[in-house]
């Protein structure tokens, strides 16, 4: 625990120091107590607002953190820190999109060229199904870093979600050559080839994806989804067990109601699985 000092600062710069030495050392309420003193010393100090809204965020006192970084961006409004982390409670900690992209036009404004700020002003954007936008932040992120996973992968989400699947798949395939274990993507890869009714393609997405987590429910039911549009009964029936079995509750009703499977039901095969299943669940 935390010991005070023998000889307390008396001044504004010891008080400053004192203060990110403890948020350093993670004495975040001490850390706290430092810079409020700090800020009694000398009001008009923007480190010491800003830093003051660091160890509030790393509280988990949101709201305060962003009255600090605020007085912060009053005292010097061209400084790109407060208005970045202020955009980042924003953005993750409120969900308040808007807002998070006009800290982060600030901070790009004190420093253009940064990643951070043009990612997320992407992703806000994206979060608000303005795609167009979006996609053009993703493309100034990535002549930033070219060779950027994330970057490919939330540009295939925002045009899969803008209704774009041709250019969502090509992102998506960038993301795989960086990343080509990331299971999501494979999955993503496959719900469009599946949305675009390229059944046997979506199918060998699914087989990576399950390669890689065998235990992905969502791609044991959507490969016997295509599976059952391709009319291959057994496969899509091992496939869609192989979901019941992980999620029971889940896929027993989309078995029992979805429309894929209507052809299906009256087969005394498909029956028997849904009752043999239930009856696991319920036992």
């Amino acid at each position: 625990m935390y010991k005070s000092l023998e000889c307390r600062p008396d001044s504004y710069q010891e008080w400053y120091k004192q203060g990110n030495k403890l948020r350093a050392e993670g004495y975040y309420e001490e850390a706290l107590a430092s810079y409020e003193r700090a800020i009694n010393y000398k009001p008009s100090d923007y480190w010491s607002w800003y830093r003051k809204g660091v160890v509030l965020e790393a509280l988990g006192y949101y709201s305060e953190a962003i009255d600090s970084y605020t007085q912060a961006n009053n005292i010097e409004p061209n400084n790109y820190w407060a208005w970045y982390e202020k955009g980042c409670i924003y953005f993750t900690t409120f969900a308040q999109f808007q807002k998070a992209i006009a800290c982060f036009s600030k901070a790009l404004a004190a420093h253009p060229q940064d990643y951070w700020a043009v990612y997320r002003t992407a992703e806000a954007w994206r979060k608000l199904g303005e795609y167009e936008k979006a996609v053009s932040y993703f493309n100034q992120a990535l002549e930033l870093r070219p060779q950027d996973f994330w970057v490919f992968y939330r540009r295939g989400e925002a045009y899969q979600q803008w209704g774009n699947l041709e250019l969502a798949l090509q992102s998506y395939n960038y993301a795989l050559n960086i990343e080509p274990d990331d299971y999501w993507t494979w999955y993503q890869r496959g719900r469009i080839l599946q949305q675009s009714r390229q059944f046997s393609e979506a199918i060998k997405s699914y087989n990576r994806v399950l390669e890689l987590d065998s235990r992905f429910d969502l791609a044991w039911y959507k490969q016997g989804c295509c599976y059952a549009e391709l009319d291959n009964i057994n496969w899509s029936i091992m496939s869609l067990e192989k979901a019941i079995d992980l999620d029971p509750v889940k896929y027993l009703d989309l078995a029992a109601n979805a429309s894929i499977w209507s052809k299906y039901r009256p087969k005394l095969g498909f029956q028997l699985l849904l009752t043999n299943k239930t009856r696991d669940l319920i036992n």
